[in-house]
């Protein structure tokens, strides 16, 4: 992200993965220390590599109490009595400092207000420690068993959040400056510091420093962690076995361009732990999904003594591995997620010494420029999935604020994600454990990974020690991301790299088989290798909802400055997202909900730390959103009001951004190729920049999203007042029509018309549908109703409120701003004076199989019982914990595992909506369920969902 304002190449990639890395070597530690080795080892699946502390958890603590010698505390039996007990998470590391804390019972409701920053105290930088007590090391410590004698072991760290002495069994292994860089992976052969029975291994683990580290950090997204996330986020592994050890295992394939076959070239490492040479059979199976007949191939190799050897199976000699119509893996509004199962084995005299198995995915991915004119004349970068152009709609990733992994938190984000109906997830640094990429390849989510922005990454000056571990990082991650059918793409940040940093890294990810797509830069800028990036970034604080469709306005002409939906916007939205009051009440305390309302220009500690600035690039307030609201809708009176307010400016600005891009796609002179929102998520609880919240809440934003994201939808352009209908389904759909209602806000309808018949393509955008008229007095608010059928069956419904007097951009103070300086808001206030409707609900619960664990699905019918035409504005429903044994339950009642289909709906006389949420029983805590319903101008009642 930019903390400022903020030769074209085609590069086609046919990618197949095995979820198999290689354990690499880093840098030399001290003299008379065991040297890193380069080690080819299995991962997941393997019978040879196991996550230290597993079994027996970590002990963690500072330095300041734990006063002792690294060779003193990894000694085995060395006394840890009052040492924090700390479990692997869901990734199978040990964690953060914070984590550790909060694992042993400190600073209750951490997220809660001021809490982290009362408990911890507040960092008000990206750079060193200032906080006391993580300015000093603190020391991980766990012990394992040594592995039968005879066998090899190798330590491997994979990356460190920081930089890390690292002590086995009192000698030490390796010292900060070789074990540094959050996703670099280092290994050390430790055999001959083992002992029988129980070992120690002790890590010192120094603190973070984005400033001067190749590691990661918050930027400006959120309030920094006070320990800025030092500690460790992967897992700490042991490898053992011999003599001989295979891994590194994955397929290389070459896919025809017609999809029609793939021919895999399979490889493998094979490394002879031994002092003499050794002979082995290795073997490799590739299995179809869904069962199917395996192709297994096999060679006899000898390994030199202490060394490693790739070995090869081409197609050429194994024509086995030349798969016909093979199953091919698509984004999953696309087609299916089949994946392979590659198995890899060494075994000598019939005896197998270990194996490896992971699974991958055949699809192609093409990255190119379109779309080149003066105003661009590089042209913007577009993408192709298996040979189906994409427009790209996704969000920025958050993980955990403290690097805590969840696999079941990952599901349920899965689950929000597809319901919202986005099709990618960047990760701007940050980059996750194996877990989070095995569940989007399951699920079809796309993934753009990619370095960071504004710390170390983009230095443009390294020592060769730092070079080292840049090029490592690379090849490192080029073998995690090689494996993932889910990553599509990798890019820096804001700044391309330089000529340095972009061959070291291309060196690092060739030599681990990884060949991307890359690209430069998430702005508009080149590099050497690369040529073009052809994206842009912006705006990051609130802009209107025809922001998003002007392309007309730029600086001098220089449209990849512009922040309408043209070409491919790397990273962009309108700001603060309010939330539920559900969610407010979980977070805010008393005085920071009164001043959300009362006082629109003061700090909140749930937007970031940069302070009260209330204009330009600052995000500690709401007083760009307030103001809008403001002049937009009118005054509020209360909390209740200004979230009803705040949710329907979320709602409309969101979908805005995504349909506009999805309307602009179909531009051929400057086409729209992808919006990433952002963000996509948080960490933790927030107010700026996300689709849902840390709670699963699901406010105005995120159902803006959802409605903009139908896999077949009618959208009105706010640009020119015509319907667009575009199909963003795998295949094409026919019979399709359009009928477009205009209503004013008494509930007359003013204007009724209706398309003929259409055939969509898949990702077909059709303009220009049908122009409804629209009313033309100033000051006037009118409603456009838009319903799809298809052979007669309503498969869509859109509504919008619209002004005669429209939000006007000061474009010359716009451009290439982070949000917009407006010389006129759109007069919405005629919703002020909207009559109370009547609206009535049905409610019933079904079985269902939902995202992580989700065993219900809700059923609510809303429908609009007016007598009048009075229209049911923004109707929402959520579905709720009643009574236990016939007495109210206190407190929040909401179920949080809920996922809505649709939601904030808005109906007229006799209209009825239904809808839909998945939840897991187990959040009822016995209690009956309950659905709540309420509305702009409907006061809150609810119905039995038995």
């Amino acid at each position: 992200m930019a903390r400022h304002g903020r030769h074209p190449i085609v590069a086609t990639v046919a990618l197949a993965v095995a979820a198999v890395t290689a354990l690499q070597s880093g840098p030399t530690p001290r003299a008379g220390a065991p040297a890193p080795v380069a080690l080819s080892a299995p991962a997941t699946g393997s019978t040879a590599v196991a996550d230290l502390g597993s079994a027996t958890g970590w002990k963690v603590v500072s330095s300041a109490t734990a006063t002792q010698s690294g060779a003193q505390i990894s000694t085995p039996g060395f006394g840890t009595s009052g040492w924090l007990t700390v479990a692997n998470d869901g990734g199978g590391a040990p964690g953060t400092e914070i984590k550790a804390l909060l694992e042993n019972g400190s600073c209750p409701n951490v997220f809660t207000s001021t809490t982290m920053k009362s408990c911890f105290g507040q960092m008000t930088k990206v750079g060193p420690e200032t906080i006391a007590q993580f300015s000093v090391p603190w020391w991980y410590r766990t012990d394992f068993t040594a592995p039968p004698a005879g066998q090899n072991a190798k330590l491997v760290l994979n990356g460190v959040v920081g930089a890390a002495d690292v002590w086995v069994n009192g000698t030490q292994v390796a010292t900060a400056a070789t074990v540094t860089g959050a996703y670099a992976r280092n290994v050390f052969d430790v055999t001959g510091l083992l002992l029988p029975g129980t070992n120690s291994v002790a890590i010192e683990m120094h603190p973070n420093d984005p400033s001067s580290m190749l590691t990661l950090d918050d930027v400006d997204w959120s309030q920094i962690p006070p320990d800025n996330n030092t500690g460790i986020q992967f897992p700490v592994q042991l490898q053992t076995g011999g003599p001989l050890v295979v891994g590194n295992a994955h397929a290389v394939p070459n896919t025809a361009a017609d999809l029609s076959s793939s021919a895999l070239t399979v490889k493998a490492d094979v490394t002879n732990t031994s002092a003499s040479a050794q002979t082995g059979t290795v073997s490799a199976t590739v299995t179809p999904p869904g069962g199917g007949t395996p192709v297994t191939v096999s060679q006899s190799v000898t390994v030199a003594a202490g060394s490693t050897q790739t070995v090869s199976f081409t197609p050429a000699s194994y024509p086995g591995l030349t798969l016909a119509s093979p199953q091919i893996w698509w984004p999953y509004q696309l087609g299916g997620q089949p994946l392979y199962t590659l198995g890899t084995s060494v075994a000598q005299g019939g005896t197998v010494l270990n194996s490896t198995s992971g699974t991958f995915g055949i699809r192609t991915v093409t990255s190119y420029l379109t779309g080149a004119s003066s105003a661009a004349p590089s042209g913007v970068r577009a993408f192709k999935i298996n040979n189906v152009p994409l427009v790209v709609r996704g969000g920025g990733w958050s993980p955990d604020l403290f690097l805590r992994y969840d696999p079941a938190d990952t599901a349920q984000q899965i689950g929000l994600m597809k319901s919202m109906g986005i099709n990618t997830v960047r990760l701007e640094g940050h980059l996750m454990p194996a877990d989070w990429y095995q569940q989007m390849d399951a699920a079809g989510i796309l993934v753009n990974a990619g370095y960071q922005c504004c710390d170390f990454w983009e230095s443009t000056s390294y020592t060769a020690a730092q070079q080292a571990v840049y090029q490592l990082t690379a090849k490192t991650v080029g073998e995690t991301l090689r494996n993932h059918p889910s990553v599509f793409s990798f890019q820096w940040s804001d700044n391309a790299p330089t000529a340095t940093q972009e061959s070291l890294a291309l060196a690092g990810f060739a030599a681990a088989d990884y060949t991307g797509p890359f690209i430069a830069s998430a702005e508009y800028k080149s590099s050497p290798q690369l040529g073009a990036a052809g994206e842009k970034e912006g705006p990051y604080d609130w802009v209107p909802p025809n922001y998003w469709y002007d392309t007309t306005h730029s600086s001098g002409g220089d449209l990849t400055n512009s922040g309408g939906a043209w070409g491919f916007d790397s990273e962009q939205s309108a700001g603060n997202t309010v939330p539920t009051l559900d969610s407010i009440n979980r977070f805010l305390s008393p005085s920071e909900q009164s001043d959300l309302w009362q006082s629109p220009g003061a700090n909140q500690y749930h937007n970031n730390y940069e302070g009260t600035k209330h204009t330009g690039y600052h995000f500690g307030t709401l007083y760009n959103l307030d103001t809008a609201i403001t002049n937009r809708y009118g005054a509020w009176t209360s909390l209740n009001q200004y979230v009803q307010e705040a949710q329907v400016q979320n709602y409309e600005d969101t979908r805005a951004q995504f349909e506009a891009f999805v309307a602009h796609s179909a531009n051929t002179s400057a086409p729209s190729t992808g919006t990433i929102y952002w963000q996509l998520n948080k960490g933790w609880p927030t107010l700026l920049w996300s689709l849902w919240n840390n709670d699963g809440d699901q406010a105005g934003a995120y159902f803006g999203a959802q409605k903009a994201n139908r896999p077949l939808h009618a959208l009105y352009t706010l640009d020119n007042g015509t319907v667009t209908v575009d199909n963003l389904g795998g295949a094409t759909q026919s019979g399709v029509t359009v009928e477009a209602k205009v209503y004013n806000t008494a509930g007359t309808l003013l204007d009724d018309r209706t398309s003929g018949s259409l055939t969509l393509a898949s990702q077909q955008v059709v303009s220009s549908v049908l122009t409804p008229s629209t009313p033309t007095t100033a000051g006037t608010v009118y409603f456009v109703e838009l319903l799809v059928r298809q052979n007669g069956t309503l498969v869509d419904r859109n509504v919008y409120w619209q002004p005669t007097t429209p939000d006007v951009p000061n474009w010359n103070k716009t451009i290439g701003q982070p949000q917009a300086a407006m010389s006129q808001y759109a007069n919405l206030k005629a919703l002020q004076s909207l009559p109370q409707a009547t609206v009535s609900a049905t409610a019933t619960t079904s079985s269902h199989a939902g995202p992580n664990g989700a065993d219900r699905l809700v059923t609510v019918t809303v429908t609009n019982t007016s007598s009048r035409p009075t229209v049911g504005f923004f109707l929402r429903a959520d579905i709720r914990r009643g009574t236990t044994s016939g007495t109210e339950l206190a407190g929040d009642n909401e179920l949080q595992s809920s996922i809505w289909g649709d939601n904030d709906v808005t109906l007229w006389p006799g209209e009825s909506e239904t809808l839909t949420a998945s939840y897991n029983s187990a959040d009822l805590r016995g209690a009956t369920p309950v659905v709540s319903v309420s509305g702009w101008n409907v006061p809150t009642f609810d119905v039995l969902a038995g």
